[in-house]
């Protein structure tokens, strides 16, 4: 048997052997030749489960669990499926987070920032897609983005992640159900992040500001707008840096005895 398995190592190099398996992917123009080939056929979701979790509490892949991931998708795509979309990190992600550390040093801070408004729409007109869009990238997004930071810093006992959620999260605005929960999403995440992280060194924490001028306000019509601003008690919006000052604040060292934990930035709207 020996001239058929090649021994490995009692602790293989998992970035090298993702390295190598990427390197023959490109060479190979794998990716290129199965795209072209499914090209139109039918498709298929892949959702991480415990097969893909190493023994971290937040789940985050091992070089082997993305591997067994990678051999599904690939039998798909060589049944003729297309993959429709992956609820998770996939091998090239992780080996590229990697990657990063090495060029930049360690990740110390992570801040969720990125967010889409959503149609300004009632509840009864909510397409379904659009509901699933603002949900993925506003809730999802915070998740994934967390869940990869986490397993970066856990072992360094040290990190400071911020979530940005919005007081639509807390009280919900009219015209705005998918944005309203998917805000309420990241407040309830970064507490129970918060909570599991709370032995750790690293603390989450969330921002909920109000109206802020930004130009997420691009995608809002000015009655939703009008609104917003009606209802602070300040009379106005507020600006990106007000928020960045109480951002960089929980960024930093000095935040050491919060963790999961909402800060208001409302102009006196928030009324809990």
């Amino acid at each position: 048997m020996t001239g058929i398995f090649t021994p490995l190592p009692d602790k293989p190099d998992h970035d090298a052997l993702e390295r190598a398996i990427l390197e023959l992917w490109e060479r190979e123009e794998t990716f290129e030749r199965l795209r072209e080939q499914n090209r139109g056929g039918p498709r298929f979701s892949f959702v991480d489960g415990p097969v893909t979790a190493n023994r971290m509490v937040l789940g985050v892949h091992t070089a082997w669990g993305r591997t067994l991931k990678d051999v599904f998708q690939r039998y798909k795509a060589m049944r003729g499926f297309r993959q429709r979309y992956q609820n998770g990190f996939d091998c090239q992600g992780l080996w590229i987070e990697v990657g990063v550390e090495r060029e930049l040093g360690p990740l110390g801070i992570l801040v969720c920032s990125a967010g889409v408004p959503g149609a300004s729409l009632g509840t009864l007109d909510v397409p379904d897609d659009e509901w699933r869009r603002v949900l993925a990238v506003n809730a999802d997004g915070v998740f994934f983005c967390n869940r990869a930071a986490a397993a970066r810093m856990v072992p360094r006992g040290y990190g400071r992640i911020v979530n940005v959620a919005s007081i639509a999260g807390k009280e919900g605005n009219p015209m705005a159900a998918a944005y309203s929960a998917s805000k309420a999403a990241v407040i309830a995440l970064t507490k129970a992040v918060g909570k599991d992280l709370a032995r750790t060194g690293v603390v989450v924490n969330c921002v909920a500001p109000a109206v802020i001028e930004t130009p997420i306000l691009d995608g809002i019509t000015q009655e939703h707008i009008d609104y917003m601003v009606e209802r602070i008690p300040m009379g106005r919006m507020g600006t990106p840096g007000e928020v960045a000052a109480l951002i960089a604040w929980l960024a930093s060292e000095e935040c050491s005895f919060s963790t999961g934990a909402t800060y208001d930035v409302s102009g006196g709207r928030a009324v809990y």
